[in-house]
């Protein structure tokens, strides 16, 4: 073969290497992107959060659920001590003080996670590990408070129009990216002992009505669900007034208790597992 032939020889070969359609079909971002991939890459968004779990010896988690527009008792201090209240406007100084007040439950996620997470994964267990939603807000306290403790937590994120970066404190080998709301539902709910929701807004109540209803219709087995700050669940549901309506039985309110403070929410999962952590 003269060089002439040679060359053209190696750059057709060079293009059917670079060619899409040579490709791997396990490497093909373009092949998996398509509408009819779909059920695949839903299997694969499933199997590799699973199987990661699986082999980092995950038995167990609570799940906490809560705004990520929750903001820490420090970093609202700061900001109302960086200027005065003279020259914000109004609003902006109202929504201060009303994230201050809301600092409160970032304080009480983190609690609550540091005493779960130091109660059930002594020893190097793995029961009862936290897991959030990854984000910021009621998420980042609760991840925070189980690496303050000294103890692993799982951050499921998801992907957003605005995007999302994943909070600073979820273990590296257990923060996952979901796609599909519907696959990090079922995560969520995998391997869950317990469920603790604090204020938030529509994804909150998205979610504990998702596991109250599959509760509800034994879906699911019972777990408990607490829902923390009275002043806001009260207000936000009228759970009396569903079942007065004749929405939902009297016992449906019993699938759920609301409370104020991470020690009465570690009380009611101790109550309902008779102290013993389930294996």
């Amino acid at each position: 073969m003269d060089a002439e032939s040679q060359s053209d020889s190696e750059g057709r070969i060079d293009r059917l290497a670079n060619s899409p359609a040579y490709r791997l079909a396990s490497k093909d971002p373009d092949l998996l992107e398509r509408d009819t991939l779909r059920a695949v890459r839903l299997q694969l968004e499933f199997l590799k959060p699973d199987l990661l779990q699986q082999d980092e010896g995950i038995q167990s988690t609570v799940v906490v659920f809560g705004s990520a527009r929750v903001r820490s008792a420090a970093e609202v201090e700061a900001e109302l001590a960086s200027g005065s209240a003279e020259d914000r406007s109004a609003a902006a100084q109202e929504h201060l003080e009303s994230q201050q007040r809301q600092s409160a439950y970032y304080e009480e996620a983190r609690r609550f996670s540091g005493i779960v997470s130091r109660r059930f994964q002594a020893e190097g267990r793995t029961d009862f590990v936290v897991v959030t939603g990854g984000g910021p807000g009621i998420m980042e306290a609760a991840n925070r408070g189980a690496d303050e403790a000294g103890a692993r937590s799982i951050g499921l994120n998801i992907q957003l129009p605005m995007e999302q970066l994943p909070n600073p404190y979820i273990s590296p080998e257990l923060c996952f990216q979901f796609r599909y709301f519907g696959i990090r539902k079922m995560h969520f709910l995998l391997r869950a002992k317990a469920l603790v929701a604090f204020p938030g807004g529509f994804g909150t109540l998205d979610e504990v009505f998702d596991v109250l209803t599959l509760v509800q219709t034994g879906k699911i087995n019972p777990i408990p669900i607490i829902l923390i700050g009275q002043s806001y669940w009260q207000r936000v549901v009228d759970f009396r007034f569903l079942v007065d309506e004749g929405f939902v039985d009297p016992g449906d309110v019993e699938l759920f208790r609301i409370v104020d403070t991470a020690a009465e929410a570690i009380h009611v999962i101790c109550e309902f597992y008779n102290e013993t952590p389930p294996v």
